[in-house]
């Protein structure tokens, strides 16, 4: 079920930006973002905690990628810098309403309908 709205996807050369955007429905402890490729499993790529500043990066995008949140704290925000073709998958907001989830799919509970990043050379 589709429990969250995501924004921000789009195509872009290698080394540009994009913004996604994630709304939460309500209370939310943690939120997060996976990708996924055809083909290839789903993976972590950041997580927050709800109205602090400790964030989790995948090492794959540490130094690149940025994870934030609004002043409401019920908007996570994925600022993608020095974008690669292997980042090319589609994106998926997550959030746990219960606890720290970290960078582990089975910890969360709400989940977007992803936005399509697509990175080319």
């Amino acid at each position: 079920q589709v429990q969250l709205v995501e924004s921000g996807g789009g195509s872009v050369q290698t080394g540009g930006s994009l913004r996604l955007s994630c709304a939460a429905p309500g209370y939310t402890s943690s939120m997060a973002w996976f990708r996924q490729a055809p083909g290839k499993e789903r993976e972590g790529v950041a997580a927050r905690l709800t109205g602090s500043s400790f964030t989790l990066y995948a090492d794959s995008v540490e130094g690149r990628f940025t994870i934030s949140q609004n002043n409401a704290k019920n908007t996570v925000y994925l600022q993608m810098n020095s974008l690669k073709v292997e980042d090319t998958a589609m994106y998926y907001c997550a959030a746990s309403s219960t606890r720290w989830g970290g960078l582990e799919a089975k910890n969360y509970n709400y989940w977007g309908q992803g936005t399509q990043v697509t990175v080319s050379s």
